[in-house]
């Protein structure tokens, strides 16, 4: 959403044939050090926080900035969705299955800056990290990144969804697994998709440590 706008409505179907309970909760999304963080906040609300979705109907969510302070350049949140246990389940000791779902939420002015990415690739512990720092304002969605060595060394991150890298603000991933090994000092070639476009950049392998 972009300032002066300030509020969606989402929009929860429950395709099951009992009624769904669920909780509906907006968190601050923050990045530090490289890792995701979660913090309360009272300048988004979801509006009920508490809803009771009947099978095959629809349920409108209102989510609303309510903050005084106008949107300096950008600001990341994330809604939760999170189905509540059924009680009658418990009682009878069946199993009961709830999922969550995160949903991103982002609120920008009209002066904030595109997306700045810069990479880097490090070695620690046996195991290969990427990192991206944003020097931008607004987010960037990543996906189907890979990293590929002049030697021939190449490391998936998987084809689908690798995460978000916010505005000004550093999110980095380790690759799955610990088989693969870079030198230190050769270059890397970095990879990926984003909702911004292709993206192709190179990054020198940090000393192992």
């Amino acid at each position: 959403m972009v300032a002066p706008g300030a509020a969606a409505t989402l929009q929860l179907h429950n395709v099951g044939d009992t009624p769904l309970n669920a909780q509906i909760r907006v968190f601050r999304w923050v990045q530090t050090n490289g890792e995701e963080k979660l913090e309360p906040t009272r300048d988004v609300v979801a509006s009920p926080p508490i809803a009771t979705l009947n099978p095959g109907t629809d349920y409108t969510v209102r989510v609303v900035r309510v903050a005084k302070q106008p949107v300096a350049r950008s600001e990341d949140y994330r809604l939760l969705v999170d189905e509540l246990p059924d009680p009658a389940a418990h009682r009878n000791r069946s199993i009961n299955l709830v999922l969550r779902y995160s949903i991103p939420v982002f609120f920008s002015s009209r002066e904030a800056s595109d997306a700045r990415l810069t990479w880097s690739v490090e070695q620690r512990n046996g195991r290969i990290y990427v990192a991206a720092t944003n020097s931008g304002d607004r987010h960037v969605r990543i996906s189907a990144l890979k990293l590929q060595s002049r030697n021939g060394v190449i490391v998936p991150f998987g084809s689908g969804l690798t995460g978000y890298v916010l505005g000004r603000s550093v999110m980095r991933w380790a690759a799955p697994g610990k088989r693969h090994r870079f030198f230190a000092g050769n270059s890397v070639v970095i990879s990926a998709q984003s909702d911004r476009g292709p993206i192709h950049a190179i990054a020198s392998a940090q000393a192992l440590r």
